[in-house]
């Protein structure tokens, strides 16, 4: 076993797929499986779960992989150390909610560029489930979610509060009269959207078992339906100022627990920080002050 036989094992499991990972590593698909057949050999076990579908790790495999994230940790520090050169280098994967990325995240990405421009940055939105799973499988070196969250080997840290809105019509007068359509009429993104749980815990609070979706998969979407007159959605209030206070459109405040939305950045505690994530953390502790 050498670095570079850990280096296409992380790949694996990053792509979840052998044919991904070779491209990635600038190799052919019989040699990806060909080390990883090795190292499963050499630790006795199966590192992989294989389907026709994915590759995904068992849980011999996610134990080696804390010990290799650990390993090229060390490696990193070393050339650190034992180099002159104290410029901060690497590679971090970011994940977000993609409104959390569409107010921050120009922002994050100038600074890391200006401040440690040897970094590069991967940005990418998903649903908090996704997010959540793909930090703790090591796809994501760190992820944006909406607090709480209560998983003991995941270290958090506090961005921001955010008020969430009801975002309706520009001719709808009150929440009151938007409650009295029949059917009641809603945009949405996919489930599993943090936007769209609220929305439906506040339909249910007001006594409707049932309403109208229709879905969206971008932020643009929904507030051009919403603008059409076609339903109302929950977003936050800092888009909706920051992007679109021109459009025909309005907002209304929400009850507490639904209209307060915590931001943490979660990322493992059982990896030590590369350079390039302690990198991006810095910048994030310094935009929450």
């Amino acid at each position: 076993m050498n670095t570079n036989d850990l280096n296409i094992f992380e790949a694996v499991a990053h792509h979840g797929s052998f044919t991904k990972a070779a491209e990635a590593m600038f190799t052919v698909q019989s040699n990806v499986t060909a080390r990883i057949k090795s190292l499963e050999e050499e630790f006795g076990t199966t590192l992989f779960s294989r389907s026709s579908r994915k590759v995904e790790l068992t849980p011999a495999g996610e134990t080696l992989m804390v010990y290799s994230k650990k390993l090229n940790h060390l490696i990193d520090e070393a050339k650190r150390s034992v180099g002159k050169n104290d410029v901060v280098k690497g590679h971090v994967k970011i994940g977000s909610l993609e409104t959390m990325m569409a107010i921050k995240g120009p922002d994050l990405v100038n600074e890391l560029a200006l401040k440690f421009p040897h970094v590069d940055l991967e940005f990418r939105s998903d649903i908090r489930e996704n997010l959540i799973n793909d930090v703790m499988n090591y796809r994501l070196d760190a992820a944006f979610i909406p607090a709480p969250l209560d998983i003991p080997e995941l270290e958090q840290l506090k961005i921001k509060d955010e008020e969430v809105v009801a975002v309706v019509p520009a001719n709808c007068e009150s929440l009151d009269e938007l409650l009295k359509q029949s059917p009641l009429k809603a945009i949405v993104f996919d489930q599993g959207c943090v936007f769209r749980a609220r929305l439906d815990s506040w339909v249910v609070s007001k006594g409707i078992s049932q309403y109208h979706k229709t879905v969206m998969n971008s932020i643009e979407g929904v507030i051009n339906f919403i603008e059409s007159g076609i339903g109302f959605s929950f977003l936050p209030k800092e888009i909706i100022s920051t992007f679109y206070s021109s459009r025909k459109i309005k907002t209304f405040s929400l009850p507490r627990e639904l209209g307060l939305m915590t931001t943490i950045l979660i990322y493992r505690k059982d990896v030590p920080p590369s350079p390039a994530l302690k990198a991006f953390i810095s910048l994030c502790d310094k935009e929450k002050e």
